[in-house]
């Protein structure tokens, strides 16, 4: 048996309130503030989860929708470039109309309960031209980003002009938004951060927080910004050849390290200043974590699921008070009237990104597919939801032994969040690229300094390649005490006059309960095993599953459950307002909680969609247009919609000619393969046509074209419009159906252009075999039909 001990140093001083110089409008409900620590709301410590969504790369029509699926996924925070030149192209032309509609998205998060974080620049990076600037503001200036007149002078029009569109908005008047980002990544130029924050509050800005990114050894104002950290689990901005980032690996271990040197570093010398930015003032907060990664030609990374979430689980174990994701929810570049308005070569950057898709392989894609990363990450957010106010104020501590570096990969990573008696364990066993070994005969010891050490579990466990998960000790819910369990809490819900604590377990782990005996009138558990041990009752051989719901009469009266769900279950839950009560949705696709329309509607390509409910609702709910089926699944009440068939799925392609010889690669800036111009793609792509079913195009929303294929980059044409793109990476493509332009030629179907990929050119592309992907050739497509599905109340 190997028993990994950690010793818990006595609990410091709290730290101190009203030093930093956050503050929040006057007479508030909620006051925000910020401690060195953690933030507080309302009095009470507060663990906001931020998501990254660019209202200018989406569809303004599906917004409120959208949002409503990032709150349903525990973000309860947008992000947001205020992109400038997306809004003033031309000079003199300030555009906040349709899918630039500024003001329209901030009051949507504000109607849902979300608040806001407008990130205003002026320089964005983004992965846009210029980083964000007008080719004209920068005609004006030879010293952009600094205090020359020459900027500043258009700088204060533009926050004017922001500050317009907000007005009403801010906490004062009752308004959503939060915090404020002033510029980004500027890491050398204090002097100016503090400029820009006087200019933003002189044009009419406001917010309890203002924000800065730290990372790249940053020099930040004083305490003038609060700084927002970042980790990714990929780059795109680093050489095709210079394998996985050692910025990227070292976020797979738990550390007291905030700074991410990595991010950014393609833009600014090699290097950091000086002097940076102490964090012991501030709080550890994230504003880019990696929900997923861009591709760009050069260097095109994939980002699985378990990337993105043992990532997010880890910097929560590390002390993460704020999780910040970017992006959250992916997006399409707008059409740019003078040129096109994506980061590339042509602009002086490093990196070329494709033309139109900013898709980021994020948790909600491009076109608001529902990812398996979107589903690790709720499982986190109702963790956070429910315990967060707990978690803030605990401190991260670190084992004895610890892993001894970032190539460490035998010494199994682990950490505790503790109050000094109380806490949540930490275990992260998967990174990317390169498997972690399994754990075996692994055990637990957590020396507490106010409270009786705990060893777990009973028996010594594997912990298996790839885990990571979150163990609670010494969790009081509803007059029970949990001294500890193998099984990560998910979310608390009423039901049946019970308290029913949900508990995820972990795949090749036996959940264990361990209750304290003291606090238990009576223990039932149909499905286990329950031993006496050392003042505990200790809860064993529960098969984990809907029905496997451990019973509790607290010895205060109050009565409990606990309810074990197997891991994939457990990445199904939703919690949320339904149907005029706090419920649990199971659903293996996407749900969103409409308290205004009073329904819960489902995003389901499944042909009988079901969803199970806890507590089950007063009357049977229904779906117009369909009948409802229900059923008993365990302690939860499942229905399904018997809703016929789909429409066909098969989509037909028809080679219309083959691709020519690769071209030959050229490189750019840095020596970075360069995109392949547009006449060598007219001469050597292979040619493809497919054809749009007409009873596909009478309702074209929510339905994708999913084309697998191989070579160099492919792009979609509507006549000669140019609608969609990517970059091969070994990722299916999606173009949604109802993204094309409106009124399209569409007779002669949808045009592919794909290209092969030479075989010397110097590019990225990971977990390729031989030279057969390098070729020009559409696979196979099919056409996916996500339907929405309104449940009201019966």
């Amino acid at each position: 048996m190997v028993t990994h001990l950690l010793r818990v140093p006595p609990p410091a001083a709290p730290p101190p309130t009203g030093r930093l110089p956050f503050t929040d409008a006057p007479g508030v409900p909620d006051p925000i503030e910020v401690t060195s620590g953690w933030l507080t709301r309302g009095g009470r410590p507060w663990f906001p989860v931020s998501g990254e969504f660019h209202y200018s790369r989406y569809p303004n029509g599906e917004w409120e929708e959208e949002l409503l699926k990032m709150r349903a996924g525990g973000v309860t925070a947008v992000a947001s470039y205020v992109i400038w030149i997306h809004h003033e192209e031309a000079e003199g032309r300030v555009r906040f109309d349709g899918d630039r509609d500024l003001r329209r998205f901030a009051t949507l998060c504000a109607r849902h309960g979300l608040d806001f974080v407008p990130r205003i620049g002026p320089w964005s990076h983004a992965e846009v031209r210029n980083g964000g600037l007008p080719d004209w503001l920068l005609g004006r200036t030879r010293a952009p980003r600094t205090d020359d007149p020459a900027y500043l002078e258009p700088v204060r029009a533009w926050f004017t002009e922001i500050a317009e569109q907000l007005r009403g908005l801010e906490r004062a008047s009752g308004g959503p938004v939060v915090a404020i980002q002033i510029e980004n990544e500027l890491h050398d130029r204090p002097g100016h951060l503090r400029t820009l924050k006087r200019l933003a509050q002189e044009a009419g800005l406001s917010a309890p927080l203002w924000t800065s990114t730290a990372w790249g050894g940053v020099r930040l104002p004083g305490e003038d910004l609060l700084p927002l950290y970042g980790g990714y689990p990929e780059a795109f901005w680093t050489e095709a050849d210079g394998g996985w980032p050692d910025p990227c690996r070292k976020h797979f271990f738990f550390t007291h390290e905030r700074d991410d040197e990595g991010i950014g570093a393609d833009l600014r010398p090699t290097g950091t200043p000086d002097a940076a930015t102490s964090t012991e003032r501030f709080p550890w907060a994230t504003c880019e974590l990696g929900g997923g990664m861009a591709v760009a030609y050069h260097r095109r990374p994939r980002v699985e699921a378990a990337d993105v979430g043992a990532l997010g689980l880890t910097k929560i174990g590390c002390g993460s008070v704020w999780q910040g994701y970017y992006m959250f929810h992916g997006g399409t570049n707008p059409a740019g009237e003078l040129t096109s308005l994506q980061e590339s070569h042509a602009t002086g950057y490093p990196n070329d990104l494709p033309v139109l898709t900013y898709d980021f392989q994020a948790p909600l894609g491009e076109y608001g597919q529902v990812r398996p990363s979107y589903h690790e990450l709720r499982l986190q957010h109702l963790l956070l939801a429910g315990f967060g106010h707990r978690i803030a104020p605990m401190r991260s501590v670190l084992p004895e032994q610890s892993p001894t570096g970032q190539h460490d990969r035998d010494t199994l990573r682990w950490a505790v969040r503790t109050d000094g008696t109380s806490g949540f364990l930490f275990v992260t066993n998967h990174q990317p690229h390169e498997p972690l070994p399994n754990h075996p005969d692994t055990a637990f010891t957590i020396d507490f300094p106010l409270a009786p050490s705990l060893t777990l579990p009973s028996t010594p466990v594997t912990v298996p390649s790839g885990a990571y998960f979150c163990w609670p000790l010494r969790l009081d819910v509803a007059g029970l005490r949990l001294e500890w369990a193998t099984a990560q809490p998910v979310c608390t819900v009423e039901a049946d006059g019970r308290t029913v604590l949900v508990l995820a377990a972990t795949d090749g782990i036996a959940p264990e309960l361990a209750l304290d005996a003291d606090t238990v009138t009576s223990v039932a558990a149909p499905s286990g095993e329950i031993t006496p041990l050392a003042g505990r009752l200790l809860v064993s051989g529960v098969r984990p599953g809907t029905d496997a719901l451990v019973e509790v009469e607290a010895a205060d009266g109050s009565r409990v459950g606990l309810l074990v769900l197997d891991a994939v279950t457990a990445r199904t839950v939703y919690r949320g307002p339904a149907w005029g009560a706090e419920r649990l949705v199971l659903c293996g696709d996407g749900v969103v909680f409409d308290e205004r329309r009073r329904a819960v509607r489902l995003h389901t390509p499944a042909a009988e969609p079901s969803f199970a409910v806890l507590p089950a609702p007063d009357a049977a709910p229904v779906v117009a247009g369909a009948s409802v089926r229900e059923s008993a699944d365990g302690v939860f009440s499942r229905f399904t919609i018997e809703a016929g068939p789909l429409a066909g799925t098969a989509a037909t392609v028809t080679s219309v000619r083959p691709g020519g010889p690769a071209p030959e690669p050229v490189t750019g800036v840095r020596g970075r393969a360069s995109v392949p111009s547009e006449k060598d793609v007219a001469a050597a792509a292979a040619e493809y046509r497919v054809d749009v079913p007409q009873d596909l195009l009478r309702d074209p929303s929510g339905v994708l074209l999913r084309l697998r294929w191989t070579g160099d980059l492919a792009r979609a044409y509507v006549g000669d419009v140019l609608v969609a793109d990517q970059f091969y990476s070994g990722r299916a493509w999606d173009i949604g159906l109802d993204r094309l332009p409106v009124g399209a030629p569409l007779t002669d179907g949808l045009r592919l252009r794909v290209l092969p990929l030479a075989a010397n050119a110097p590019v990225h592309v990971p977990g390729q075999r031989g030279d057969a992907w390098r070729e020009a050739r559409v696979l196979d497509a099919e056409w996916v039909v996500t339907r929405r599905w309104t449940v009201r109340s019966g």
